[in-house]
């Protein structure tokens, strides 16, 4: 059955423990190049390096590239809804929580494709 990960650090030990991690990463990868904005995590990055990465490049098209942000959150189908809920006034804030809503995004994309 999914569970909804409760943060980043769990979704990341839950895709680990289901032996599953790798496959998130590709699916990072896949999106990020289809938005034409690539990430290039290798397959050994580490989970921290993941949860970093992905910050940061969230902050820099957030702040650089709006555009191309919004995007990505298309193409990665988070839900407009929740990005609406968000608080936009820290933007280092925001983007650690817009890139937990696309991990868990992914992470449900890839879930499911192997459970079902």
């Amino acid at each position: 059955m999914y569970i909804a990960p409760i943060s980043i650090d769990h979704l990341l030990s839950e895709a680990e423990k289901e032996n599953l991690y790798n496959k998130l990463i590709e699916q990072l990868n896949k999106d990020f190049n289809f938005a034409n904005e690539p990430i290039d995590l290798p397959k050994s990055t580490t989970p921290h390096e993941l949860k970093v990465q992905l910050h940061e490049k969230i902050y820099r098209l957030i702040q650089y590239k709006f555009a191309e942000y919004l995007s990505l959150l298309y193409i990665v189908d988070v839900p407009e809804e929740a990005i609406k809920q968000l608080d936009g006034s820290d933007l280092v804030e925001l983007s650690e929580q817009v890139s937990f809503l696309i991990l868990k995004r992914e992470w449900m994309k890839v879930w499911f494709r192997n459970n079902y």
